[in-house]
């Protein structure tokens, strides 16, 4: 044996490509969000950027619950830029309307895809919280304002469990079908220290233990396990020594969908996947007679999936690449 690879028992509860999907949480969910995306599932990736603390997170699915809107002292201006406390930087403008437009935008889709959808996926990133000294509000971003503004707390298992069954009565009553998928990031907060990280981590894995055993439509994912104790290894991580590569993600991915997809749909993206390879294929002479040969064949190969999922932007691409050869 060389390695401890971990085996995840296939669950019963499946996914397919036309099950509505939510992502939700730290940046390990987007890498989740987007292979759905890429991959043609009916998914809402990261819809309010990248949030770290449970607390957020949870604050930001009621938000989305109720179409509630965050209040007027949530907003702030930083530098040059107005920001808003509960939400990621890439929601930033020089324009406050702006700004409450996008908050406001990603408020509503969310809440249309929580009213329809079967599995929400939650990545917890971290325990530790920052808490306004004004009115002592957790933030899910600081936005840079000057840490003398904030308090560092670590959050209580309690804390953090007393806040999500509060969202799981209302998520149950609008939606009593959801599936709730539990993981945590395997990307370690090293500005925390190794030491603080891991005392972080955690708490946030006995929460989930604590949740996924005790409802049977909430369940646990292993991405941590899978990248500490299965993968192990520095060469699976960037040059920061913290994020796992394209290579790791792609495994973790591979751990998930032999978890939670159909076996339809694993034949799917088998199929899918080779089709992306050719689609993105860049060869050195664009206007020779192999080529434009390669791009009918991969139309007539996306025509035939194209009675599973709608493919009609990739195939008018390609067609748009025979129409200036003939040019």
């Amino acid at each position: 044996m060389f390695r401890t690879e971990i085996n995840i028992p296939s669950s019963p509860k499946k996914i397919d490509l036309s099950t509505p999907i939510l992502s939700i949480g730290s940046c390990f969910s987007d890498c989740i969000g987007n292979r759905f995306k890429d991959n043609k599932f009916q998914a809402l990736a990261n819809p309010f950027g990248t949030v770290y603390n449970p607390i957020s997170i949870f604050k930001l699915l009621a938000y989305s619950l109720n179409k509630e809107y965050p209040a007027e002292d949530t907003y702030i201006s930083t530098g040059n830029l107005q920001a808003n406390y509960d939400f990621h930087s890439s929601f930033s403008s020089v324009d406050k309307d702006a700004v409450a437009e996008g908050v406001k935008s990603s408020i509503d889709k969310t809440h249309s895809q929580l009213l329809k959808c079967k599995w929400l996926i939650i990545t917890f990133g971290t325990s530790f919280i920052y808490r306004r000294k004004d009115n002592h509000e957790i933030v899910a971003n600081c936005h840079k304002v000057p840490s003398k503004h904030f308090t560092k707390e670590l959050l209580s298992q309690a804390e953090m469990i007393q806040e999500f069954s509060v969202l799981l009565k209302k998520l149950q009553k609008i939606n009593p079908a959801l599936n709730i998928i539990l993981t945590v990031s395997p990307v370690r907060h090293i500005k925390d220290t190794l030491e603080q990280n891991s005392v972080s981590k955690s708490i946030l894995r006995t929460l989930c233990h604590e949740l996924s055993t005790s409802n049977q439509n909430i369940h646990y994912f292993p991405s941590y396990e899978i990248m500490m104790d299965d993968l192990r290894d520095y060469r699976f991580y960037k040059g920061d020594m913290i994020h796992p590569t394209e290579v790791a993600e792609d495994y973790i991915w591979g751990k998930f969908a032999d978890t939670y997809f159909t076996s339809d749909t694993q034949q799917f993206l088998k199929k899918w996947s080779k089709l992306r390879r050719a689609i993105h294929h860049r060869p050195f002479n664009l206007e020779s007679e192999e080529h434009q040969k390669f791009i009918h064949e991969t139309i007539n190969k996306l025509n035939q999936l194209s009675q599973q999922i709608d493919l009609t932007t990739e195939i008018e691409g390609l067609k748009k690449q025979i129409a200036k050869h003939h040019d």
